[in-house]
């Protein structure tokens, strides 16, 4: 047999926060977190600061984010994150200041290990660097780091690192070259 799900298991603690908090953290979401006005965007990073969140200053995230477990979350100063993004945080997931996330981009914080029958969860954190952009409709893949000031380009799937500084896309994302621009502001 490969994988026989009747001996599936969520390890101890995985989640991070007892089930409750997790059932309270989607209620939250789904009835205020998602029916605030787009221009709450305080309002949405104090929600999610109370449930765990580390969230930095004018960081704007959009009503139709969904962040799994904010507890697992860090946002740093002025980052956006899109309409439609999933931060699907059962590891960790670090967005460095002034990163972009940008609209329907999925970043997966966890897998499973298809070779052990009973299928366990494993969580992989994710870093997105500082003034680093992800483009459009991305996946970003579990235990991936995106460089500081890298671009991924829209559409891409993101399997491995990429490195600071590049332009980056495809389905493996693949660097492709520098990221020009003015650099003055550094």
């Amino acid at each position: 047999m490969i994988q026989n799900l009747s001996s599936f298991k969520i390890p101890p603690n995985f989640r991070g926060r007892s089930a409750a908090v997790v059932q309270l953290w989607w209620f939250v979401q789904a009835v205020f977190f998602r029916s605030s006005p787009q221009f709450a965007y305080g309002f949405r990073a104090w929600l999610l600061r109370c449930f765990g969140a580390q969230v930095g200053k004018h960081v704007k995230i959009r009503p139709t984010v969904t962040v799994t477990y904010p507890w697992k979350v860090n946002i740093g100063d002025f980052a956006w994150i899109g309409d439609d993004v999933v931060l699907y945080s059962l590891g960790n997931i670090e967005i460095g200041q002034h990163a972009v996330v940008s609209q329907s981009s999925y970043l997966c914080a966890a897998d499973h290990d298809y070779t052990r029958p009973d299928f366990p969860i494993r969580s992989h954190n994710i870093v997105v660097g500082e003034q680093a952009w992800i483009a459009t409709d991305v996946f970003v893949a579990p235990g991936v780091i995106i460089g500081s000031k890298a671009v991924i380009g829209a559409r891409s799937s993101v399997f491995a690192n990429m490195p600071d500084d590049m332009v980056c896309f495809g389905s493996p994302a693949r660097p492709i070259k520098l990221r020009e621009g003015d650099r003055s502001s550094e």
